[in-house]
């Protein structure tokens, strides 16, 4: 067997790239940045960067998240932070010809929060903004009012659409969409989510049927609220149990 020779083999560069999602207005929302730079100068894309050379796929992920929004991520192993964004792994993409400048390959990440505030430019982006998901996978591409619409930067589109699919799958049978929820919450707030995420309007008497009905998946904090308007609201937090069951399947449109 012949010693293995680095030289053999030719260089790439690895990116971290975000699929943040929020819930703003009843819709949907990724978080968008304009390129700054080239490639694709002036075209939309997901926030994202090149992985430094003393950092992990994880903790890279997790500084460009606090560059970009400012939310650190959630930490499992710490019980008493407070807060914090949902953050997983998503897929790689390694396709030689999706970055013109050399080969790089990019391990995505799947970020969620609820109710995120304006969002601010850092980088090389010189805008950012949240748009509604619908609206950035668009076939004719997006643009701001007044823009010419192109397809978003790199496979970015791609990457979006799977970083979607696997929140609107994940919520089906896991606890995930509490993440887009505020620490305490009420079923309509939760059922909002839902609907936000699926898009679609569903039956608010079986929702809270279903999500109740799991031991440990929602607990009673005790209190009220009448921030949505009408009688008060009892409210909720995420308790111990992560599965739905039966999960809440999505309806087909």
């Amino acid at each position: 067997m012949s010693p293995y020779d680095p030289s053999a083999f030719p260089p790439f560069a690895v990116t971290v790239d975000l699929v943040v999602l929020t819930v703003r207005r009843h819709a949907l929302c990724a978080l968008a940045v304009r390129r700054g730079e080239p490639p694709f100068q002036g075209r939309w894309a997901l926030p994202g960067g090149f992985v430094r050379d003393d950092e992990d796929l994880s903790s890279a992920a997790a500084r460009e998240l606090i560059e970009e929004t400012g939310l650190c991520a959630h930490d499992p192993a710490d019980p008493d932070q407070v807060g914090g964004a949902h953050l997983e792994q998503l897929a790689t993409y390694g396709d030689p010809k999706r970055d013109p400048r050399m080969r790089v390959v990019s391990v995505a990440h799947l970020a969620l929060a609820p109710d995120l505030p304006a969002p601010r430019a850092g980088g090389d982006a010189h805008s950012a903004r949240w748009a509604p998901v619908e609206d950035l996978l668009n076939q004719s591409g997006y643009g701001r009012e007044g823009e010419q619409a192109a397809p978003l930067a790199f496979d970015h589109a791609q990457i979006l659409a799977d970083g979607v699919e696997r929140a609107r799958s994940k919520i089906e049978y896991s606890s995930l969409a509490t993440a887009f929820c505020p620490p305490e919450f009420t079923v309509g707030e939760l059922r909002r989510v839902y609907e936000a995420v699926w898009a679609v309007a569903l039956d608010p008497r079986n929702f809270h049927r279903k999500v109740t009905g799991t031991p440990g998946f929602l607990v009673p904090t005790g209190g009220t609220t009448t921030r949505q308007g009408g009688r008060p609201a009892q409210l909720f937090r995420a308790g111990g149990a992560t599965l739905l069951n039966p999960p809440m399947l999505r309806p087909e449109v």
